[in-house]
């Protein structure tokens, strides 16, 4: 930690910001170095990557650490990104304010100045948002693509390309058996692909050796060269398909034996990889978490074609983490794969060959639950809340019509919501019912779609037409086939035909580090969601920042006649206009200087600059060639399509895809910004109005006015 000496001023509230800041330095950037946060109680780490996680794990007792709090996690929310720039410029700024109230600016010029600026580089930035179109369509075109390959003879089985098994061709350290094997026990149509068709791996391109996904029978072996490049001319899109109006649909009888995998007609590999091309783009050297996003885009786009439904809808994945396996062994599963004990998965093995009638619970599975709203009775005295099950007869009465409920509707399987009484799951097991909890309202809703089954809160209100049917259940097996048994807890895959679930297995044999692969693959996942519902993206690698810089600069210089004439009339008060003018230079520049100091921390965490002063240094010369070429946002663009702004791309894709193009969301950056300056802003006036009171001189005059703080 840093220790600053506390100013005259005493603005306590934005030192702590700016030294609460310093910690997420490293977060920012593609190349971010995580941190190890260690509980002392328990002595165990878990190792971080976010602001948000770095924020959880500190004590922030003081009234700016909880606004700054609050800040973070309302972003976080809402985006699921932008969380390490929001937290590194709400450190800038604050340093930017405490450098303009030692030159004695009044406060009200910095809040109206700065919000001001704030507000003119928002509207500027908008001429560097890309249409989605375009910007699939010049990813597709362009040479850097993943490799695409051919087959003549593809059969592969309904859900093979997200089969653990086929996932056995997408990780490089692990040799491709000559035959895949259905997990599944149940038989799938076979289909024939002509010559037309593709078979496309979405991680391919990635790792060092390219292997070819072989279909079944194939017994040739094919090698592709890892540095070859498939290209095609793309004159004849004049359509995309994954740019259509949202909506939602199900699948037909017919749309029921959906091929999980590419093929089905002829299509331009361009237009196939769309969403993949956007995902890498907006990866920020994320490579992990781009090879199971594009498999999911793949998946998800195959069906779309057949049902009509969103080409990519965040509500259909879901995670499941599995601790002792590694990394490699990460795939997609179509279905739902979560954890179960030991004890629930020795019941599957009672529902092989045998139809599965599923229950769904919008609630808890408990004695003690009431749903929302409801009104006990006013004249009714409660002697005991809680009483033990075992302990009176009324409990053990309520075990047993439970189970009966279930036993007489021949239900085998419950997904609840939320809680589960033990008792009742240890009756239930005994039964050979299998009863999960815990489980989302998107899982339950999945479900329901494609078994008919509905969602009831008690379960007095069963009925059948309440009970679904047609779901299978099995031990998750892992990519060589096996299933895995990870001790206390064994994972489980339920599946039902034509469920557009689907699960992401994110494995890792270090425990520490298993939130943090977590939370980067569902960062990745919400900036392709929000890419889309913007519509836009804004160009990456430092471009919006960059023109920020120079747009600041431009107002700063402008002529004292003019911005007088201009704050005279958003102001309407020749006193206050006057303030503002003559500060408005100094406050612009110290807006900027947070900008200027995110670009050189990304520059120097990416090892493109040694120090921050020559990151300085290089964002000086772009901004004077800007300032040059008399358009900046022109310059930029060229800059950007060259791949030279700020010594090109950086990331794990640097050294594999030169020119590799970056992007970010629009929606998210902006929100960041705005929530950065209106959280140092307000507690700028927070302490203005504190150290303005009554005793203000008595205060300023203390012994403590010098005091140090953390």
């Amino acid at each position: 930690m840093a220790f600053r000496d506390v100013n005259a001023r005493r603005h306590i509230g934005l030192q702590q910001l700016s030294s609460v800041a310093l910690a997420g330095r490293t977060l920012l950037g593609p190349m971010k170095s995580c941190k190890f946060i260690v509980d002392e109680s328990t002595n165990q780490s878990t190792l971080i990557g976010s602001a948000v996680r770095l924020i959880e794990s500190l004590d922030l007792t003081s009234a700016a650490g909880q606004l700054l709090n609050e800040t973070i996690q309302a972003q976080n929310k809402e985006f699921k990104t932008g969380l390490s720039t929001l937290f590194f410029l709400i450190g800038a700024w604050s340093n930017a304010v405490l450098e303009c109230l030692q030159q004695n600016i009044p406060v009200s010029a910095i809040v109206s100045v700065m919000s001001e600026g704030l507000n003119s580089c928002c509207e500027r930035v908008q001429c560097l948002q890309i249409p989605i179109h375009d910007v699939n369509k010049e990813l597709c075109c362009s040479s850097v693509r993943p490799n695409t390959f051919k087959s003549k003879t593809c059969q592969l089985g309904h859900d093979s390309l997200l089969n653990p098994q086929v996932f056995l061709y997408f990780h490089k350290d692990i040799s491709a058996p000559e035959e895949v094997i259905p997990i599944s026990s149940c038989s799938y149509q076979e289909d024939d692909c002509n010559s037309n068709k593709w078979l496309v791996s979405p991680l391919a391109g990635f790792d060092s050796i390219d292997s070819l996904v072989k279909p079944v029978g194939d017994k040739s072996t094919s090698v592709i060269s890892g540095s070859g490049v498939t290209t095609s001319s793309c004159n004849k899109l004049t359509h995309s398909r994954y740019f259509s109006t949202l909506g939602k649909s199900h699948f037909s009888s017919q749309q029921g034996n959906f091929q999980g995998y590419l093929s089905g007609h002829s299509v331009d590999p361009c237009e196939c990889y769309g969403l993949g091309h956007l995902a890498m783009a907006l990866s920020h050297g994320n490579q992990a978490s781009v090879k199971l996003l594009q498999s999911i885009v793949v998946y998800q786009q195959e069906r779309a074609e057949c049902s009509g439904s969103s080409q990519f809808n965040i509500a259909e994945i879901v995670t499941c983490c599995l601790l002792g396996l590694p990394e490699s062994y990460s795939c997609v599963s179509p279905g739902f794969v979560t954890l179960v004990s030991s004890e629930q998965a020795a019941v599957i093995k009672h529902f092989k060959d045998k139809p599965i009638r599923i229950l769904l619970m919008d609630g808890d599975l408990t004695e003690q639950y009431r749903h929302l709203g409801f009104n006990r009775l006013c004249n009714v005295r409660t002697i005991l809340e809680h009483p033990s099950l075992w302990e009176g007869r009324a409990g053990d009465l309520w075990l047993s019509s439970m189970l009966d409920i279930l036993i007489n509707f021949e239900v085998n399987l419950v997904l609840v919501k939320g809680n589960v009484c033990k008792n009742l799951m240890e009756r239930c097991i005994a039964n050979s019912i299998l009863v999960i909890g815990f489980v989302t309202r998107n899982v339950l809703r999945a479900f329901g779609e494609v078994t008919s089954a509905q969602p009831v809160t008690y379960l007095t209100q069963l009925n059948a037409s309440c009970v679904g049917s047609g779901v299978q259940v099995e031990l998750w097996k892992a990519c060589d086939g096996r299933a895995m048994d990870l001790g206390e807890l064994v994972p489980v895959r339920i599946k039902v035909q034509g469920i557009p679930l689907l699960t992401a297995v994110l494995t890792t044999a270090v425990a520490s580090k298993m939130q943090l692969i977590e939370d980067q693959f569902w960062t990745l996942v919400y900036r392709l969601h929000h890419a889309l519902n913007d519509k836009n993206v804004f160009l990456g690698g430092g471009a919006v920042e960059l023109l920020c810089l120079s747009h600041i600069q431009m107002l700063a210089e402008q002529p004292l006649q003019l911005a007088n004439k201009n704050a005279v009339k958003e102001f309407h008060n020749p006193w206050l206009a006057a303030s503002v003018t003559e500060y408005k230079s100094v406050v612009l520049q110290a807006l900027a200087s947070g900008w200027k100091q995110y670009l050189s921390v990304v520059m120097c965490n990416t090892a493109k600059a040694a120090s921050e002063l020559e990151a300085c240094t290089t964002v000086d010369h772009h901004l004077k060639k800007a300032a040059d070429c008399g358009s900046p946002s022109a310059y930029i663009l060229k800059e950007f399509r060259r791949g030279g702004l700020l010594r090109g791309g950086s990331g794990p894709f640097a050294d594999q895809r030169e020119g590799l193009k970056v992007y970010d969301n629009v929606t998210a950056k902006t929100e960041a910004w705005r929530r950065a300056l209106d959280l140092v802003l307000l507690v700028l006036q927070t302490d203005a109005e504190i150290i303005t009171g009554p005793k203000r001189n008595q205060l300023l005059n203390s012994h403590m006015s010098r005091t140090f703080c953390i």
